[in-house]
C-alpha cells in the first residue's frame, strides 16, 4: 500500500532556544545549538518532500522560540481549523500568527474558547478524534472539538509529565492502528485504548523517552526519531517502512517530528 500524500505546515527554527522551562525536557541552563536545530529540521522537511508530501511554511517570529512546533498551532480537519489557546504565556503570541496564516490560506477558523494546544493533543484516527488532557489541553476543549468538527471525541487522560501532549505518548499509524506507551495514560484511558485498538503497538519507556512516539505516518511510511530503535523494529515487523531522523537538538525543548508538523486536511478524501 502506498502512503497517502499529505500537506503539512512547518516553521523553520530560526529563533529556536530554550529560554524558559514549561515542560520537564526544558533546561534553560543547558547549551542549545540553533544552527544544528535548523539543519536537523531541514532534513525532516526534505524527508517529507522526498516522500512526495507538500510542505507549506509559516514565517518564524523573533521572541517565539517554540514556534517551530507547528503541530500546536491548530487542529485542521476537512478544510476547517480550530485555533489554539496556549496554557503558558510564553507561547501565547504563536496563536494569532498561526491563525492569521490559516485564514490567509483559505481555511475557515473557529475560536477555541478553552485552552487547547492543537494537534499536540488532538489526533484523528479513522472517524474518531483522540483528545488528550491532564497537562495542557483542558477537558472542556474536547466538547468544543466535537461540536466544531462533528467527529466523536475520545478523551484520554495523560499522567506522566514527560509526556505532556498526546502526540508524545501516542502516534496514529493508519486509520485503524496506533502505537502508544500504556504507562503514560490513566488506568481508565488504558482500558479505552485496549478496547479501541486491540492490535496496537505498545512502545517501551526507553523509546518514548527519546520521543519515538512523536512520529508522523502517512499510512505506509513512518518518520520517527532514529534513536527509537526498539519501536522502529516493531513497526517494521508490522510492515511499515520507517525513516529515522535526528531531532536531538529540538528534543531539548520536548519536540520531535510530529511536534514540528501540522497536518492540513483539506477534505475527507485527504485523510
Amino acid at each position: 500500500m502506498d502512503g497517502l500524500r499529505q500537506r503539512f505546515l512547518m516553521c523553520r527554527p530560526t529563533y529556536f532556544a530554550v529560554d524558559y522551562a514549561i515542560n520537564p525536557w526544558m533546561d534553560p541552563t543547558a547549551p542549545v545549538d540553533t544552527a544544528l536545530a535548523v539543519r536537523q529540521w531541514e532534513l525532516l522537511r526534505r524527508t517529507y518532500l522526498d516522500l512526495g508530501h507538500q510542505v507549506e511554511l509559516i514565517d518564524p517570529l523573533p521572541g517565539l522560540p517554540d514556534m517551530v512546533f507547528a503541530a500546536n498551532g491548530a487542529t485542521v480537519i476537512d478544510g476547517h481549523a480550530m485555533a489554539v489557546q496556549f496554557r503558558d504565556p510564553q507561547r501565547a503570541d504563536e496563536a494569532p500568527a498561526y491563525r492569521s496564516w490559516l485564514e490567509r490560506s483559505g481555511f475557515e477558523v473557529s475560536d477555541p474558547k478553552h485552552v487547547n494546544e492543537g494537534e499536540g493533543d488532538v489526533l484523528l484516527v479513522g472517524d474518531h478524534l483522540l483528545a488528550g488532557t491532564g497537562f495542557r489541553t483542558s477537558h472542556a476543549a474536547h466538547a468544543r472539538l466535537q461540536e466544531t468538527f462533528g467527529y466523536p471525541v475520545v478523551t484520554l487522560h495523560l499522567v506522566d509529565p514527560r509526556f505532556y501532549h498526546l502526540d508524545t505518548a501516542l502516534t496514529v499509524l493508519d486509520e485503524q492502528t496506533v502505537a502508544y506507551l500504556p504507562e503514560a495514560f490513566s488506568p481508565g484511558s488504558r482500558a479505552v485504548l485496549r478496547r479501541l485498538f486491540p492490535d496496537a503497538v505498545h512502545a517501551t519507556t526507553a523509546d518514548a523517552e527519546v520521543l519515538g512516539l512523536n512520529a508522523v505516518s502517512d499510512g505506509r511510511h513512518v518518520v520517527l526519531p532514529e534513536q527509537a530503535t526498539g519501536l522502529t523494529g516493531q513497526l517494521r515487523d508490522r510492515g511499515y517502512l520507517t525513516i529515522g531522523v535526528d531531532l536531538s537538538e529540538l528534543r531539548k525543548a520536548g519536540g520531535g517530528p510530529k511536534c514540528c508538523t501540522l497536518r492540513l486536511r483539506q477534505g475527507r478524501a485527504d485523510r
